[in-house]
């Protein structure tokens, strides 16, 4: 395994805006590990979490649903087998990508780990550019608008890269606050988010923003993607949030 000597810690430059990075949530013991896998996904431009049991890990992702999750077999209070059936049997975690890490060889085991529905497994020790590897392929099979920089949802295309957005081939232009909602919400289109998860996810937890705050900017990026003509496309949830609409 690539030893912790080798990586170079992330420097603040190297991130990009919380809003574009996806979120994994690390669910290891071994806090050397730990360390490891954490070093080397901020440097892919990750945001990382980090649960040391099975019950945290549920608890952790009840809060705030990752877009990948790393899960070691053997884990206290809880196997890490057991969380992913838990997360598998409920319809809000059901297609939410697994990587299980474990120190079990057996064919066996590796066909338990998948049939409770792991979306891939693979035994320690392992490099770190083999993990890297690994989940950006489950994440550009399962959740393709994180691993791209060009995403189209409907007549909406933004491209990551050049920070650009085009509506029906028109371009539109936006502030840094409306190209991230628009980028959280292009991840998950249909989805509905509340005041507070559009807060966390594009201003960050750690900032204090009113939740008026954000009904603010998503007037803003109406704005912006309605003045070449067209439907509203984001849609308002009385009491719940607001979502982009499919297409």
């Amino acid at each position: 395994m690539t030893s912790t000597a080798e990586l170079e810690r992330p420097t603040t430059s190297m991130r990009p805006a919380a809003a574009t990075r996806p979120y994994a949530l690390i669910v290891e013991d071994e806090p050397s590990l730990v360390e490891l896998i954490r070093y080397n996904l901020i440097k892919e431009g990750y945001e990382v979490a980090v649960a040391t049991d099975g019950e945290e890990a549920l608890l952790t992702i009840e809060e705030r649903q990752p877009d990948i999750v790393l899960l070691d077999w053997m884990l206290p209070k809880l196997a890490g087998i057991e969380v992913a059936r838990r997360l598998r049997s409920k319809a809000a975690t059901r297609n939410l990508p697994i990587i299980m890490l474990t120190a079990r060889t057996e064919e066996s085991d590796r066909i338990r780990g998948l049939d409770v529905g792991a979306d891939d497994y693979m035994t320690k020790p392992f490099s770190m550019s083999e993990l890297t590897a690994r989940i950006r392929a489950v994440m550009r099979r399962i959740r393709p608008a994180l691993a791209e920089d060009v995403v189209v949802v409907g007549d909406i295309s933004i491209d990551r890269a050049a920070h650009r957005v085009t509506r029906n081939d028109l371009e539109v232009h936006l502030g840094p606050t409306e190209f991230r909602l628009l980028d959280y919400f292009i991840q998950h289109p249909g989805r509905v988010f509340s005041r507070e998860q559009l807060l966390d996810a594009v201003w960050g937890s750690d900032v204090y923003v009113e939740t008026r705050t954000v009904d603010v900017h998503i007037g803003r990026l109406r704005k912006a993607l309605s003045k070449g003509g067209g439907e509203d496309p984001i849609r308002t949830v009385r009491s719940a949030g607001y979502a982009l609409n499919p297409g």
